[in-house]
C-alpha cells in the first residue's frame, strides 16, 4: 500500500498503519484542546466535534485493515485516558459536558468491544455502523437538540429534546443505509435494517445517564444490524 513511495519501503506497514492512526487521533485531541482554552467556544460544540472527528477513524481502520489487537489495545489506552481526565480534568475540551459524564470512557470502550466482535470475522460493517451511528447520530442530534430544540421531555432526569431524537433517527439511518449499500448493494434488506437500528439507536440515546449511551447505541445499533443482516440476507 505504502510502497510506492520510496522512502517509507523500509518501514513495516503496520507501523506505518498504526502511525497514520495516532497522528489522525493527535490532531483531532490537539485541535480540540485549543480551541477550548483559547476561544470562546462552547465546551459541549467542542466535545461533540471532537467525538464526530474520532469516530470516523474506524473507516479509516477498516480501509488499512488494521489488526485486531491494535484496536482493542488502542481501545483500552484511550478507555484508560478518559477514565483518568473524568477524576483529574486534564482534557477539558474532551470532557466537559456540564455534567459528570463518563461518556467519553464509554465511547472508547464500545469501539474495542466492536472491533473484537467483528474484526476476526472481516465483518468490519457493523462495528463502522455502530460506531458512526453513535458518532453522527448522537453528535448532530446533541447539537441539533441544543440549538433548536423546543419540545423537550426527560428521561432519567436527562432532559432531552424531540427534535433531538428526530435528528438521532434520520441519521442513523442515513449513516447505516450508506455502510450497507457500499457493502449489498441495492437490495431492499439495505433500506429496511436501517429502519429497526434508527429506532434501536434512537430509543437507546434517550437513556444516557451519565453518558451510558455512548456505550448502549454502538453495541445496540452493531448487534441489531448483524442480527437481522444473518436473517433476512
Amino acid at each position: 500500500m505504502f510502497h510506492s513511495i520510496s522512502w517509507l519501503e523500509s518501514i513495516p506497514d503496520l507501523w506505518l498503519q498504526v502511525g497514520i492512526v495516532v497522528l489522525v487521533l493527535g490532531v483531532v485531541v490537539l485541535l480540540a484542546e485549543t480551541i477550548y482554552r483559547r476561544v470562546s467556544a462552547n465546551s459541549e460544540l467542542v466535545r461533540k466535534v471532537v467525538h464526530i472527528s474520532t469516530g470516523n477513524i474506524i473507516l479509516l481502520a477498516w480501509w488499512l485493515k488494521l489488526p485486531t489487537w491494535v484496536g482493542i489495545w488502542a481501545s483500552v489506552i484511550a478507555g484508560a485516558i478518559a477514565l483518568l481526565s473524568f477524576y483529574i480534568p486534564f482534557l477539558p475540551g474532551i470532557n466537559s459536558v456540564g455534567r459528570k459524564s463518563l461518556g467519553t470512557f464509554f465511547y472508547a470502550i464500545s469501539i474495542g468491544i466492536l472491533i473484537a466482535w467483528f474484526w476476526p470475522t472481516q465483518h468490519y460493517q457493523y462495528a463502522a455502523i455502530g460506531i458512526l451511528v453513535m458518532t453522527w447520530g448522537d453528535g448532530l442530534a446533541a447539537l441539533i437538540g441544543q440549538k433548536f430544540g423546543q419540545h423537550t421531555y426527560e428521561v432519567w432526569g436527562i432532559k432531552k429534546s424531540w427534535e433531538g431524537s428526530l435528528t438521532m433517527a434520520l441519521t442513523s439511518f442515513f449513516v447505516s443505509s450508506l455502510i450497507l449499500f457500499g457493502v449489498q448493494g441495492n437490495i431492499w434488506q439495505t433500506w429496511l435494517i436501517p429502519v429497526a437500528i434508527a429506532l434501536v439507536a434512537t430509543g437507546l440515546e434517550a437513556f444516557s445517564k451519565l453518558g451510558i449511551d455512548n456505550l448502549t447505541v454502538p453495541l445496540g445499533s452493531a448487534a441489531i444490524a448483524f442480527y437481522l443482516s444473518q436473517h433476512l440476507l
